[in-house]
């Protein structure tokens, strides 16, 4: 395994004692994701789940006109593959590659079993279901609630904090499918970000140059996730 591509660089498994972590590190095989990689179509039973290293994963609900929507973002504070703890086994949603890297992909009997072991991994993985929860309904408020330019804000953050990159490889038709807006919204949105010296956007790529005052424009929404996610996996590493 390379050394430069290690598990610990995921919360999740980097939050293990060392016990439970060597039961499951056989197991853990690193694959490469690409950029628009699909890991899982919705109504699909899930063989594998994903502990993602710096790659970035959206979690996208698909209508019948074919219409999608961003429900969740998942990085390297998290896992992808949820149902496969909470009994169903099947993916609700799709689940694509936003920033290609890599993750730990890890069979999903052997997480189950593990799980139902009920030691530190049980209550990891019920903590960060909840902050899973927690982000996806206040991405509902969010964009019931505020404008476009919040929500760009907020979304470019998130992002920026799961890759730990300036520089984001986003095209304009992902951003404007992954927010629920129109492709010239978000033309408009970056375009004034820019003059603002915010960000630098070029074709297919976006460059963090401030990103305090990209805070300072977003929503409430960017710190009420960011601080959620913090305080529940604190608890995680209490007794």
């Amino acid at each position: 395994m390379n050394i430069s591509y290690s598990p610990f660089n995921n919360r999740l498994l980097a939050a293990l004692p060392e016990r439970e972590y060597q039961r499951i590190s056989p197991h853990l095989e690193f694959v490469h994701l690409g950029l628009g990689q699909v890991l899982y179509e919705p109504n699909t039973l899930i063989e594998w789940v994903y502990f993602p290293h710096y790659s970035l994963i959206s979690i996208v609900a698909k209508l019948t006109d074919n219409v999608t929507t961003e429900i969740g973002l998942i990085s390297r504070e998290g896992m992808v593959g949820l149902p496969v703890i909470l009994g169903g086994g099947y993916a609700i949603n799709q689940a694509v590659v936003q920033v290609a890297d890599g993750a730990f992909k890890l069979n999903a009997n052997i997480l189950k079993q593990e799980f139902k072991r009920g030691e530190t991994l049980q209550k990891i993985l019920l903590l960060y279901t909840e902050t899973r929860l927690h982000q996806v309904s206040q991405v509902a408020v969010c964009k019931s609630h505020h404008s476009i330019e919040k929500r760009f804000c907020r979304w470019l953050l998130l992002v920026h904090d799961g890759v730990e990159n300036d520089n984001l490889f986003l095209t304009q038709k992902f951003m404007a499918k992954m927010l629920g807006v129109r492709r010239a919204s978000v033309t408009e949105t970056a375009q004034k970000l820019q003059a603002l010296n915010l960000i630098r956007y070029r074709r297919g790529q976006i460059t963090i140059l401030n990103r305090k005052a990209l805070q300072e424009r977003a929503c409430e929404c960017y710190h009420i996730i960011h601080e959620q996610f913090n305080r529940l996996m604190t608890l995680s590493r209490l007794e």
